[in-house]
């Protein structure tokens, strides 16, 4: 259970960095100066980051399912 619930933390935490690079790619937020503002090689960046935390969201959530006891 506690390992479930870790990997739902992390996948938060990756998931809302894969936002964070996919609005700085799309000069939302971020500094002017940042390498990764607007730049289109990091929209896509930051979904596919985005899509591998929603990943680890749900091996966290099917590692609590089938852990029950």
């Amino acid at each position: 259970m506690k390992k479930g619930i870790l990997a739902i933390i992390v996948g938060v935490i990756i998931g809302v960095l894969g936002i964070i690079f996919h609005l700085q790619g799309h000069s939302v937020v971020g500094p002017q100066s940042s390498f990764m503002y607007s730049n289109p090689d990091w929209v896509t960046y930051g979904i596919q980051i985005a899509i591998i935390g929603l990943i680890v969201i749900g091996a966290g959530i099917i590692a609590i399912i089938f852990k029950k006891d």
